[in-house]
């Protein structure tokens, strides 16, 4: 769980027509490029990720191998409930045998059937979970803090309005300083009549410059005092300092108001 914790974030919704993920990609290092977070396995399903790399490459390659057997022999599309329940098997037999380890990854699994929209959350220790809507990995608390608040309008939202859910939850997952961009977000979307669509790039751009329209305030972080507040706090902190006396020297009355200084510049 902890190598989950470590990845960046990932977020799943679905409303009643659509399913979506959004990942929030980020360079290994100052000269690689941005890492994908998320991936296609069928025509129907797509996942996102959030831990070791490696680890999600043996299983979406076990995913896109089970779609091809099912659509090879049956002639139809896997549904997605029985491929998760397949993903969890195979993920469970690493955690009962001493030789191997378990799949240091945490996985968002969406699809569209029959049935309608599917989310679906795969831990390491091989349980999953369906789900309304899901935050994974490093500061995925703020995403779903936001997720428990909109809940209720992600039924009936529209596309449009999911992706940018989705997007406002993953900004809410950003460390201070940081913003939301075409080069560090990426959208995954599967519904009715529309397949696993990725949209990266400047696809995002239409969807980043609106990202508020419609929707609740932007959460801020700690606020900064501005001028007038600074200069208020600086003069009660004089009035406060000990006043002087003819036994007072001079380092002793000014420590009080340089600890003053100090708390205000915080």
């Amino acid at each position: 769980m902890e190598a989950v914790n470590q990845g960046s974030c990932a977020v799943g919704i679905k409303s009643k027509t659509h399913a979506a993920l959004f990942g929030l990609k980020r360079p290994a290092s100052e000269l690689s490029a941005h890492q994908k977070k998320l991936l296609k396995i069928d025509d129907h399903i797509g996942t996102a990720i959030a831990g070791l790399t490696s680890d999600a490459r043996v299983l979406t390659k076990f995913m896109r191998s089970e779609c091809l057997n099912n659509k090879y022999v049956f002639d139809c599309p896997l549904p997605t409930i029985r491929l998760v329940t397949t993903l969890g098997d195979k993920a469970q037999i690493t955690t009962q045998r001493y030789g191997r380890r378990p799949y240091g990854v945490g996985q968002l699994i969406v699809g569209y059937d029959d049935n309608g929209p599917h989310l679906y959350h795969l831990c390491p220790s091989a349980n999953f979970f369906d789900c309304k809507a899901m935050a994974i990995g490093a500061r995925s608390q703020s995403a779903r803090t936001y997720l428990e608040r909109q809940l209720e309008d992600f039924p009936d939202a529209e596309r449009t309005a999911l992706i940018r859910h989705g997007l406002r939850a993953l900004r809410d997952s950003l460390p201070n300083g940081t913003e939301l961009t075409t080069a560090n977000a990426s959208v995954g979307i599967v519904g009715k009549d529309e397949s696993f669509t990725i949209l990266e790039g400047e696809e995002l751009t239409s969807y980043l410059d609106n990202l508020d329209e419609g929707g609740p305030p932007r959460r801020s972080g700690r606020p900064k005092k501005d001028a007038t507040t600074k200069a208020a706090t600086e003069t009660a902190t004089a009035d406060s300092a000990v006043p002087e006396t003819t036994t007072t020297d001079t380092t002793a009355t000014e420590t009080p108001a340089a600890d003053g200084d100090a708390m205000t510049d915080e």
